[in-house]
């Protein structure tokens, strides 16, 4: 039997706190390159799950992404979250126009010179937290406020619009068939709102992250007025939904790994290199994401992908691969590895606003660790309640004491 014939179906959700899902662990060691069925969309798809393999699948233009537009794609959500527009549904060349023009006007001295006015909102957070008293809601005082202040500052979004744009990005990330009506409409109202601001800006443009996009030149070339409205979107959701997570489920990580914590108290210079190992112990969300298209013929590890077959990559398990990562299930602080993670992706399509991400999680992580050194769980760890509707995995509440 060939990996073609024997199909997989899993739910590609797993709720056990931040356990990794059993399923996609399985596959790594047992079928690196599967045949599986996705809850939604049309048809089977491929499951590559080793490094190496993911390596190859995101950086080999022989998988394309623009195929999947207008398609019914194997995937874990009811509706595409991408549009059809969006860089990450486009192909070289034409995505390596729009990175050019992204990465010139979304640089990493435009985000350090954030720094302060992040630094001064943690302290302002933290404060509230601490008038609070214990026990104290991390999540709600920290995690859910910092990251959409942040981006929303650098693109000069209007303050009084910023909770409907999160409710908007949550609706857009739900996993149930029950909520696919709701999640069209939220993409479709974010995309109308940022119409709108887009074009707003590209008239009387600013200082602030939006206008440098909406101005930025590569010889002739700039963005169109979608692919800006779509960026600028993606920018917003993922800009603050990822790092907004990341900051819930690094704390929870942090506290329920006592001799790591101490570790790290003891030694506030390895926090920068901390950080990028929890990104990669973590596993921040669900199943899959964007899939690619095979379009011609691919032996992959000695598997043969056939031209049109769907591939879903897992970062996640990349990231836990043993190929890869001495004693990868371990959290090290001082790993030696000469590799990266993939919490941010890899090739292409690797994620644009991982300097951004890092700054907040540095902020962010590093004050709330020098203000609280006391810092503990309020609760047993099987207490802490965590989200099972979207595609992100999180607690919908982390309380502390201090």
């Amino acid at each position: 039997m060939t990996a073609a014939d024997n199909v997989r179906t899993c739910p590609f959700r797993h709720d056990e706190a931040l356990e990794p899902d059993p399923f996609m662990t399985r596959m790594r060691t047992e079928a690196p390159i599967a045949r599986v069925r996705m809850p939604y969309g049309e048809g089977n798809c491929w499951l590559v799950t080793r490094y190496t393999d993911v390596q190859t699948v995101t950086s080999d233009r022989r998988f394309s992404r623009a195929a999947l537009v207008g398609a019914d794609f194997p995937r874990i959500t009811p509706a595409p979250i991408a549009q059809s527009e969006a860089i990450n549904l486009m192909d070289a060349p034409e995505l390596n126009r729009v990175r050019r023009l992204v990465i010139g006007a979304f640089t990493t001295r435009q985000v350090e010179a954030l720094r302060p006015w992040t630094q001064r909102t943690v302290d302002t957070l933290l404060d509230r937290m601490a008038e609070s008293g214990a026990p104290a809601d991390v999540a709600a005082h920290l995690a859910n406020e910092l990251p959409l202040m942040t981006i929303c500052q650098l693109m000069d979004v209007p303050e009084q619009d910023r909770p409907q744009l999160r409710r908007w990005a949550m609706a857009m990330m739900s996993m149930s068939a029950a909520d696919r009506k709701s999640a069209a409409e939220a993409k479709a109202d974010l995309r109308s709102y940022f119409d709108e601001l887009t074009l707003a800006r590209r008239r009387d443009p600013g200082t602030d992250l939006i206008s440098s996009l909406a101005t930025a030149r590569v010889g002739e070339e700039m963005l169109d007025e979608g692919e800006l409205a779509v960026l600028a979107m993606l920018l917003v959701v993922t800009g603050h939904d990822t790092t907004t997570y990341d900051i819930s489920n690094i704390i929870y990580t942090l506290l329920t790994h006592p001799a790591q914590l101490g570790q790290l108290r003891a030694r506030t210079e390895l926090l920068p290199h901390a950080l990028e190992e929890l990104l990669r112990f973590i596993p921040f969300r669900q199943g899959v994401g964007i899939p690619r298209v095979a379009v011609e013929d691919v032996e992959l590890s000695g598997v043969l992908i056939k031209a049109g077959d769907t591939v879903h990559v897992s970062y996640l398990t990349a990231n836990r691969d043993d190929l890869v990562y001495e004693r990868p299930d371990e959290l090290d602080f001082e790993r030696k590895e000469p590799v990266g993670h993939m919490a941010f992706g890899h090739g292409s399509h690797r994620c644009l606003g991982a300097h951004l991400a890092r700054m907040v999680l540095q902020v962010s992580i590093g004050t709330l660790l020098s203000r609280f050194p006391a810092l503990r769980l309020a609760l047993p760890a099987e207490e802490v309640r965590w989200n099972t509707v979207s595609i992100w995995r999180y607690p919908l509440a982390l309380p502390v004491a201090w």
